[in-house]
């Protein structure tokens, strides 16, 4: 499927019962765009999880923290709504032996993503509510 904002290909995906309650809504599963990283739920998903590095190498390869961290950043656009499932998100991240901070770093250095909220910026808004 392609992304209605920009057109770019979407990653469709389960969500397991303990990040259902990270979803923008009731669902099963979500989809982000490898482009603009919006994530939308989904009610429908395939059942695997994808490998996540197909948006972006700045995407950790171990699913344990690049599910939480693409569940983070498809919420950083709300950063003010969204404040205790990020930081929620932030720490599982960082439990399954990511740098959450440095991967943001990463992935808003990655030119092959335009992510609709400037990750930079909210990097630094997310050290600071930290």
């Amino acid at each position: 499927m392609d992304c209605p904002d920009c057109g770019a290909p979407t990653l469709a995906f389960s969500v397991p019962s303990e990040y259902r309650e990270y979803l923008p809504a009731d669902a099963a599963g979500a989809e982000v765009c490898t482009g603009c990283l919006a994530l939308r739920p989904v009610d429908d998903p395939p059942e695997d999880i994808p490998d996540f590095m197909a948006i972006s190498d700045a995407i950790p390869s171990n699913r344990d923290a690049a599910l939480p961290l693409v569940l983070l950043v498809g919420l950083i656009p709300s950063l003010a709504t969204n404040r205790s499932e990020i930081s929620a998100l932030l720490e599982r991240v960082e439990r399954a032996g990511t740098d959450p901070l440095l991967a943001l770093d990463r992935l808003a250095a990655d030119p092959d993503v335009d992510p609709e909220a400037d990750l930079r910026t909210r990097r630094r808004q997310l050290e600071q509510l930290l």
